[in-house]
């Protein structure tokens, strides 16, 4: 499936931001109503830790949509490695609105550049191969396409986005359907020109599903040994994909069988936020 761009999530930006300032801000932020409408404020995003960062474009739409006023001077790029205590950006504007929006805009750039990084540590582990590390449906509910984005900022790659657009047959479907060949054949005839994906858990179910013509095969659980002899039989004809139980630890040598994929939930999942801190100051009142 291709990544996802930012020209694409426009909408979803806005959407996404949307949701987040009803939840936190409701009818008004009673807090930020302390300080006089006319006072004015400066300051700067830093981060406390290395990492890679992502998130510029739900920053942006969180200031406008609290206040048009602010604005907001970034000094990174999305993709960008950034050091503990480098300054992410600059911002000035109303001291209200800046106030307002400081947790939304950092929510959203701590938990993208913590999936950022966490995808560039898996890219780095594989270095040197031919393979492409996929996402999962595995993602926070509601920003799944904030997350699938921050995946490709840390040189990763985007599985399908949901259940709508590409097939992927496991196990209970193949069950249900009476074998892989049918279920297959089913899924072509459903959706003609749709990505077929079809889990196998053997190497004669692999040459199944081979002969009955899917696209992109999942090698569920196969030892590294069933994994390079999948690559032999396979010959080119499908896109082979190594899932379940790899690790850290397993992942280059997984990435040395000669598959072409490999997916990992836990590149969104199991995310920690990034530490940062916004420091405010305030300008003195007339």
């Amino acid at each position: 499936m291709p990544n996802l761009t930012l020209d694409s999530l426009q909408t979803n930006i806005i959407d996404d931001v949307r949701r987040a300032l009803a939840e936190d801000v409701g009818d008004g932020d009673i807090t930020a109503s302390l300080i006089p409408a006319e006072r004015q404020a400066d300051g700067r995003i830093i981060t406390r830790e290395t990492a890679v960062f992502c998130g510029r474009a739900w920053a942006d739409e969180v200031a406008r949509q609290v206040d048009p006023e602010i604005a907001i001077e970034w000094l990174v790029n999305d993709g960008d490695t950034l050091l503990a205590d480098q300054t992410i950006c600059r911002f000035s504007g109303p001291a209200r609105g800046l106030l307002t929006a400081e947790r939304s805009m950092l929510n959203f750039i701590q938990l993208l550049s913590a999936t950022a990084t966490r995808s560039r540590h898996f890219a780095d582990l594989v270095a040197g191969t031919k393979v492409k590390l996929l996402d999962t449906r595995k993602t926070l509910p509601g920003l799944r396409l904030a997350q699938k984005y921050a995946v490709t900022c840390g040189g990763c790659h985007n599985h399908r986005i949901g259940l709508y657009d590409a097939f992927l047959i496991k196990e209970n479907h193949i069950a249900a359907c009476g074998g892989i060949a049918q279920a297959i054949s089913r899924a072509h005839e459903i959706a003609p020109g749709k990505p077929v994906e079809v889990e196998v858990e053997s190497l004669a179910e692999l040459k199944q599903a081979l002969d009955a013509g899917a696209d992109i095969i999942m090698l569920d659980e196969l030892s590294d040994e069933d994994m390079r002899t999948a690559v032999s039989l396979n010959a080119g004809r499908a896109k082979l994909e190594a899932s379940g139980g790899i690790t850290e630890a397993t992942l280059r040598s997984v990435a040395e069988t000669g598959v072409d994929y490999i997916s990992i939930g836990s590149m969104t999942k199991d995310v920690k936020a990034v530490d940062l801190s916004m420091r405010l100051r305030f300008q003195a009142a007339d």
